[in-house]
């Protein structure tokens, strides 16, 4: 009989809040992890060869332990006067309304993120339809992006403007960042043959400095049969204390019965799409998100392997999982197990990522740090044309010779900012704050290239992929 709890065999984590200039400076001339503060590891001791990676982790990580706070207010200021410039037409038309002393301010239904504020479109491309092949792509996309806002506009937008059924918005336990900081939604689409369950999973946010720092953590923890993977992302899922996966939650408290108390992502979701799923027997469901949401979303695919004994039939009723500029979760013998698994159970997996976008970068693909994607990466360039390749062109983003070829196509991005919108249609129109992101991108082109504009872009106007180009995970 199968175990019924998955225990991490081996663990490798990284406590940067403990990490001081004395011990970060030992670490460069010593291979002995074992005696760093900042470092906890079982039994199995992870000789680095390149030292200078892990510096680089903890320095990030300590940087935006740092400045958690004043990012974040940065961000609730930026993202409030971005919503008032947008209620008001504009920032000419603020100013005159508040000099008129007749300022709109902006409610739940029309204030946005700041990933909102990037990319305003809200409705789906109605030229492409359910049995269009490129439909499951850019719904999900759209799904990413729309899981970045309030509930009260995740909720008008599903039911209002695609005419589907919104199930639920939630904010979910993560044990990462010890608060519920891990949010997703649920919505029925009942236009495809047969009706679609959507789970989109939240990205992360710009100003969320807690949520980058899970994406630049090194930390993992290894499962028997199953391979290493990334510590965060599951704890961000709903790992349990002491890194264990039972089958069910040991616990008196309901999961999914209300947004009001402490929920995990993973438990929470199953429930709910068993219940759908056996009140539609032909319904099917598919798991999205964007950078950090595709982490959650092919990991919630991989734990719910991990419980194929007692949720086969859950498997078998996955169509897909659909991820825009995911970050690496795993190690190789964990990609191993997926493309098992995705094979039994006959499980799409498309896995877009977009030019020079830097998180589906990270962390680190070395033979010593482990991270490794699997299944092919579904490549856009930046005019969207899509490869299938084995693994996106400079796959660990810091290459020198990339240099000056980032920066170019960045400063081509800038440009065709103004050309698109008068060769596709006014729907690809780029509002200011996208072009002020598209100048970051010439500085930054890792976090320019990552913004969910181009994503959405690449799955209307890029190259179809069709499906038996990429296929269920080989």
């Amino acid at each position: 009989m199968a175990s019924k709890e998955h225990v991490c065999d081996n663990y490798f984590s990284l406590k940067p809040e403990e990490a001081t200039l004395i011990e970060l400076l030992r670490l460069l001339f010593s291979s002995d992890l074992d005696s760093r503060k900042f470092i906890e590891s079982s039994g199995e001791v992870w000789k680095l060869e390149r030292r200078w990676i892990l510096l680089v982790s903890v320095v990030v990580q300590r940087f935006f332990l740092f400045c958690s706070v004043p990012l974040a207010r940065i961000g609730d200021v930026l993202q409030k006067w971005l919503n008032l410039v947008s209620i008001n037409g504009g920032p000419l038309m603020l100013l005159l309304n508040r000099l008129r002393g007749k300022v709109m301010e902006p409610d739940s239904l029309s204030s946005t993120s700041a990933v909102g504020n990037l990319d305003r479109r809200i409705e789906l491309d109605k030229s492409i339809k359910p049995e269009n092949p490129r439909y499951k792509a850019a719904l999900s996309m759209m799904a990413a992006k729309l899981s970045y806002e309030n509930k009260d506009l995740v909720q008008s937008v599903v039911n209002h403007h695609w005419k589907m059924k919104f199930v639920g918005f939630y904010n979910f336990r993560n044990g990462y960042q010890g608060r519920d900081s891990t949010q997703a939604f649920l919505f029925k689409e009942r236009q495809s043959d047969p009706n679609l369950i959507v789970v989109a999973f939240r990205g992360t946010s710009p100003f969320n400095a807690d949520a980058w720092r899970t994406d630049f953590d090194l930390s993992w923890c290894e499962f028997n049969k199953v391979g290493k993977t990334h510590s965060g992302f599951m704890k961000a899922l709903g790992m349990q204390p002491n890194n264990r996966w039972p089958l069910e939650l040991e616990t008196d408290q309901p999961q999914g019965s209300s947004d009001q108390h402490p929920q995990f992502a993973y438990y929470t979701i199953r429930k709910m799409l068993v219940d759908l799923l056996q009140e539609d027997v032909n319904a099917k469901f598919i798991l999205t998100g964007h950078s950090l949401g595709g982490a959650l979303a092919i990991l919630f695919a991989g734990v719910l392997a991990m419980h194929d004994h007692e949720y086969a039939w859950l498997l078998e009723r996955m169509e897909g999982v659909y991820t825009f500029g995911q970050p690496r979760v795993g190690d190789e013998k964990f990609g191993e197990f997926m493309k098992e698994k995705f094979r039994k159970y006959d499980v799409r997996y498309m896995r877009y990522v977009y030019s020079n976008d830097l998180v589906p970068r990270i962390p680190y693909d070395d033979k010593a740090l482990l991270f490794k994607h699997f299944g092919p990466s579904l490549y856009y360039d930046s005019c969207y044309r899509g490869k299938v390749l084995e693994e996106e062109p400079n796959k660990n983003y810091f290459n020198l010779l990339w240099f000056i070829p980032k920066r170019l196509n960045a400063v081509w991005e800038l440009i065709r900012s103004f050309i698109l919108p008068w060769v596709k249609g006014s729907e690809y129109k780029e509002g200011w704050f996208m072009r002020f992101w598209r100048l970051v991108g010439l500085v930054i082109p890792g976090l320019g290239a990552h913004a969910p504009q181009d994503y959405v872009n690449l799955t209307r106007l890029g190259t179809l992929l069709l499906p038996q180009e990429s296929p269920k995970v080989e």
